[in-house]
């Protein structure tokens, strides 16, 4: 993935770094990291600083049964295996095939309109992430933000004001963008998109579906 253009901010890789993200964005930061170099290794200079700061503070104490109560978790498989590796020929790296369980053919999708399918992925309530398939040349509705929006390209491209975004890109999209995202012609463009809030529709007939697709 050496054409990245479009990377990760330096408080998403900090949060993500000392665990205070969503699920939901955590998710997608693990997933653009595994396709990125550059992103990778600035995420590894934000854990070496949060391990000094760990080393430099005071001890803390934990309880006398603290190692034999995670073999257990372990032993009940509470605590989740390592994600399998990319299968041959996918799209999805693995941290997103944990949550898919499998590649783009275990994808169950949902036509919410204008073409566009998705499938919402199970994650906590702090933030939503689901996978989008939108139809190449096909626009998404024009939007705002209420919230902080991440969408990471996995197939494809598109395009919007402010820049093209093609596979192993992220857009960050705040309160202040507003944006019709376009489906560049060839290859259906598939995005992991997360959401902390709900999107602003600038159109009547997305408001009102709004609430069934539950974006």
């Amino acid at each position: 993935m050496s054409k990245i253009k479009h990377h990760l901010t330096g408080p998403l890789l900090m949060g993500y770094a000392a665990g205070t993200l969503p699920e939901a964005f955590n998710l997608v930061v693990a997933t653009h990291i595994s396709m990125c170099d550059s992103c990778r290794a600035a995420l590894a200079e934000y854990d070496a600083v949060g391990g000094e700061v760990m080393m430099s503070g005071a001890p803390v104490a934990v309880a006398e049964d603290a190692l034999n109560a995670t073999l257990a978790l372990i032993d009940r498989g509470v605590v989740e295996e390592a994600p399998a590796k990319k299968t041959a020929g996918g799209i999805f790296p693995a941290p997103l095939q944990s949550y898919v369980n499998g590649d783009l053919e275990s994808v169950k999708w949902r036509k919410v309109g204008g073409g566009v399918s998705q499938m919402i992925l199970k994650t906590s309530d702090e933030a939503s992430v689901r996978l989008l398939r939108i139809p190449a040349g096909t626009a998404v509705p024009d939007h705002g933000h209420h919230g902080t929006e991440l969408t990471l390209v996995l197939q494809g491209a598109f395009v919007d004001e402010s820049d093209r975004f093609a596979a192993g890109d992220v857009e960050v999209a705040n309160e202040d963008m507003n944006h019709t995202p376009v489906a560049e012609a060839g290859l259906d463009c598939i995005c992991l998109a997360a959401t902390d809030a709900p999107l602003r529709f600038n159109g009547l007939m997305p408001r009102l579906a709004q609430k069934f697709m539950n974006i």
